[in-house]
């Protein structure tokens, strides 16, 4: 370097020059409005709202009206009737029917669910048009409608013919004591007709009330046995009337502690 020259500066390529990326704008859909969107985050957070609404509603639901529970499951109650929940009661009905019951249960189990929700399930894939519509979407929007009134219907025929009051007092829990099988009364009992709709521990069923409690005493009681009362015809009870006696007192015994 020579005084009064000045200075010489040298580049090494070595170096890299500073790079800006690019940051991860959205495209612009300005353009087209109503049609489509960013999937993130502009879909997606839609989409997190209203499920966080749907959950936060049933959340709410759970904690004012919690599920109602039934008495232990009592696998010698032949009286008692199962139910499935509400949302499958269209197909508890569909099993009602000639065709898809008895000796064509296969029909009614999995050949007819399974082209219902199989058809569902192949729709987007037969009907692939961009419309959005439902009325240019004819195929689509009439197997959902197809399906919708199905269901809607079926679950309609099977709430309107339960007896929904039997239904609620064949699950509901009743008090138990704890019965002396070896006893004398609980022998006679066992061998009359009675087991089989009030039970081996006399709680009761759909077609008939508990024993336990019931308030009424053995005069009472034997009235019943022999003249009826509600849907129980007289004459039920084939024994002498020293047995009879017995069984009253036994059954005007039972409470609950």
């Amino acid at each position: 370097m020579h005084r009064g020259k000045g200075m010489k500066f040298v580049g090494d390529s070595r170096v890299a020059a500073p790079s800006h990326r690019k940051r991860m704008i959205p495209k612009d859909y300005s353009e087209y409005p109503g049609k489509t969107e960013a999937f993130w985050p502009n879909f997606l957070l839609k989409e997190w709202l209203v499920g966080a609404v749907f959950l936060i509603g049933f959340l709410c639901l759970t904690v004012a009206h919690p599920s109602p529970l039934e008495r232990i499951a009592d696998p010698t109650d032949t009286g008692y009737i199962p139910l499935p929940d509400w949302y499958f009661l269209f197909l508890y009905q569909l099993l009602k029917y000639s065709y898809a019951s008895g000796p064509y249960s296969i029909i009614g189990i999995i050949a007819i669910p399974g082209l219902a929700f199989g058809g569902l399930l192949l729709a987007p894939f037969i009907d692939r048009g961009p419309e959005r519509r439902p009325m240019k979407r004819p195929f689509a929007t009439g197997f959902m409608l197809l399906a919708l009134a199905s269901v809607i219907y079926l679950t309609w025929e099977a709430a309107a013919h339960e007896d929904w009051k039997k239904v609620h007092d064949q699950g509901k829990i009743v008090a138990q004591v704890e019965i002396d099988k070896n006893s004398e009364g609980y022998k006679i009992f066992s061998k009359q007709t009675c087991i089989t709709c009030h039970g081996d521990k006399l709680q009761g069923g759909a077609a008939a009330p508990s024993l336990i409690d019931t308030g009424k005493s053995p005069a009472e009681i034997e009235k019943i046995a022999q003249h009826g009362m509600g849907k129980m015809p007289p004459n039920q009870f084939k024994g002498s009337p020293d047995e009879l006696k017995k069984l009253a007192e036994f059954i005007a015994g039972l409470k609950s502690k």
